[in-house]
C-alpha cells in the first residue's frame, strides 16, 4: 500500500470540493469539514434528500460534473472517491489547474489523528460505529463521529465533537489499509467486495484480509470479536495492546446470560470475569448483542461510566436502514434492513424470528457480480423465513451478466422445499399484495442495499414511526 497524501497541509478556511457529495460517506465528510471551518462545496449526478439537507446546512451542491464547480471560488482541494473515473472532466480539470486531488481515505487518515476508534469488518460496521458514538455520548464524553448511516440521536451521519473520533472504515475502499488509528475495532472478516474489475472490489479474499491485518497492525490497540473464526490469526501482527469481546469464555469483555425477547435482548457484561453491569440492546439478534458489547468495551477503554453508556444503548433503535422500524401496515410491523449478503440476511431473518411474528421478507439482490458469487448462499440464508418475495437485481450501474437473474434464488428455495417463495419484479404488485394480506401477527422486512427502502416507506405511509 502506498502512503496516503497529507491532508494536514491544507490551510484552515480552504475551499474543498467533494465529487459525489450525495453519497453517505462523502456527505459525512462534508459536514465534518464545514464544522472545522473549511469552505465546502460538492456535486453529484443526481440530487436527493441528503443533498437537500446539505444545502440547508449551508453546503452548496451542484448537479452533475463540470470544471466550473472548481472556480467559485477557486478550489484549493478536490476530494474524490476511488470509484470516480479518472477521465471525469472535473477530475481532469483539477489536475490541469494544479489543484490537488486526494482520495477520501487521505481525509479520513487526517481525522483519525489523535484519540480515535476505527471500526473495520465485513458486517456490522455502521451499527457498531453508531453504538460506540451513542455510548460515549451517553457517558458524558464528546465524541466526533463518521458513520455510514444516519444516527437518529445525532440527526446526521456525522457528529462534530472534541473527541475521541469514531469512524466507520469501509473495506470497499482499498486505501483503508493505509490508515492509522488509536483503537481498531475488528468485528469480522468474510468475502464481500471480492472479484471483478471494479475500483471498490478486491481481486481475492486473501488480499482483502491482508489489508485488514495491515490496518490492525498499524493501530495502537486492537479490540476484536473472539467469536468470529479467523480474526485471531489476522491480529497476529498487532504490536499494541490486543483485547477481545464476545460470548467466548476467553473474551476480555464478555456478554453472558442473554435474555432475548420480542423487542431486543438483555444481557450481563463482564470485564475479565468481573461484572460491569446489565445492558440491553433494543435491536433483536445475537449479532446486535455483540455490536453493543463492542460499544460498551470501547466506552470502558476511554473512561466512560458503564451505567449511562448502557442506558444510552438501551434507548438506541439503530441507524438508518439497519433494522429500522419504519411503521405499521394493518397491524404488521414494517422493518427495513440493509442486509444484502448471506451472513447479513441470516442475521436479519434470525432477528425477525426473535419477535415471535410471522416473518415475511422482501429481498432485492444487489449487483449482478455479487449475485453470481453467492446466490446459493443467499437462498439458503432466507430459508428460515415464513414467506420470501424476491425482486429483480439492483444493478448499481453494473452491466448484466449472462444467466444471472433473481429467479436463481427463488428457484433454489423452492427446490429445497420452501413452500412460500415467489419472484415478483414489480414493486407496485408487491405493495398491493402486502396491503391485502398483512396482519397484526406479521413482521414485514425489506432487505437489500438498493432502493427497496422506498417500498418499506410506501407500505407504512408518509409518516415514519418509531416505537
Amino acid at each position: 500500500m502506498t502512503n496516503l497524501p497529507n491532508f494536514s497541509r491544507i490551510p484552515a478556511g480552504a475551499h474543498i470540493h467533494l465529487m459525489g457529495i450525495g453519497g453517505i460517506g462523502l456527505s459525512a465528510f462534508a459536514r465534518l469539514l464545514k464544522a472545522r471551518g473549511y469552505h465546502v462545496t460538492g456535486c453529484d449526478v443526481q440530487m436527493s434528500e441528503l443533498t437537500d439537507q446539505l444545502q440547508q446546512e449551508g453546503i452548496p451542491v451542484s448537479l452533475g460534473h463540470s470544471p466550473e464547480h472548481l472556480l467559485r471560488p477557486p478550489a484549493d482541494l478536490l476530494i474524490a472517491s476511488e470509484a470516480v473515473l479518472k477521465d471525469n472532466p472535473e477530475y481532469r480539470a483539477a489536475q490541469a489547474a494544479g489543484i490537488p486531488v486526494m482520495p477520501r481515505m487521505a481525509l479520513l487518515d487526517f481525522l483519525l489523528q489523535g484519540p480515535s476508534i476505527g471500526v473495520i469488518g465485513t458486517h456490522g460496521k455502521t451499527t457498531t460505529t453508531s453504538m460506540i458514538a451513542v455510548a460515549l455520548h451517553g457517558a458524558g464524553l464528546d465524541p466526533a463521529a463518521f458513520v455510514g448511516g444516519i444516527v437518529p440521536e445525532f440527526g446526521s451521519n456525522a457528529r462534530a465533537g472534541t473527541g475521541p473520533f469514531v469512524a466507520e472504515v469501509d473495506e470497499s475502499d482499498r486505501g483503508f489499509a493505509g490508515l492509522h488509528c488509536e483503537t481498531a475495532v475488528f468485528t469480522n472478516a468474510e468475502d464481500d467486495h471480492i472479484g471483478g474489475n471494479q475500483a471498490t472490489y478486491w481481486e481475492t479474499v486473501e488480499e482483502q484480509h491482508a489489508a485488514f491485518a495491515q490496518f490492525v497492525a498499524q493501530a495502537q490497540r486492537t479490540l476484536y470479536c473472539a467469536d468470529w473464526p479467523g480474526l485471531e490469526a489476522l491480529t497476529h501482527a498487532a504490536t499494541g495492546e490486543t483485547l477481545t469481546y464476545g460470548q467466548a469464555e476467553t473474551a476480555t469483555y464478555r456478554a453472558t446470560h442473554l435474555r432475548p425477547d420480542p423487542d431486543g435482548t438483555t444481557f450481563d457484561v463482564l470485564r475479565r470475569g468481573v461484572k460491569l453491569g446489565e445492558a440491553r440492546v433494543h435491536l433483536p439478534g445475537q449479532h446486535n448483542v455483540l455490536n453493543a458489547l463492542a460499544a460498551l468495551a470501547v466506552n470502558d477503554l476511554y473512561g466512560g461510566e458503564f451505567a449511562p453508556a448502557a442506558a444510552a444503548l438501551a434507548a438506541f433503535y439503530g441507524p438508518g436502514r439497519r433494522w429500522q422500524r419504519v411503521g405499521e401496515l394493518r397491524g404488521a410491523l414494517i422493518v427495513d434492513d440493509y442486509a444484502h449478503n448471506p451472513t447479513k440476511l441470516a442475521a436479519a431473518v434470525e432477528a425477525a424470528q426473535q419477535t415471535g411474528r410471522r416473518v415475511r421478507v422482501i429481498f432485492q439482490p444487489h449487483r449482478f457480480l455479487r449475485t453470481e458469487q453467492s446466490w446459493p448462499r443467499l437462498a439458503d440464508a432466507l430459508m428460515p423465513a415464513d414467506e420470501v418475495i424476491v425482486m429483480d437485481i439492483a444493478s448499481a450501474r453494473e452491466p448484466e451478466r449472462p444467466g444471472i437473474h433473481a429467479t436463481l434464488i427463488s428457484d433454489r428455495m423452492a427446490e429445497r422445499g420452501h413452500q412460500n417463495v415467489r419472484y415478483m419484479p414489480g414493486r407496485s404488485d408487491i405493495a398491493a399484495y402486502l396491503r391485502s394480506t398483512a396482519g397484526p401477527g406479521d413482521i414485514i422486512v425489506t432487505m437489500g442495499a438498493g432502493d427497496i427502502w422506498q417500498l418499506a416507506r410506501e407500505l407504512a405511509g408518509p409518516a415514519e414511526a418509531r416505537p
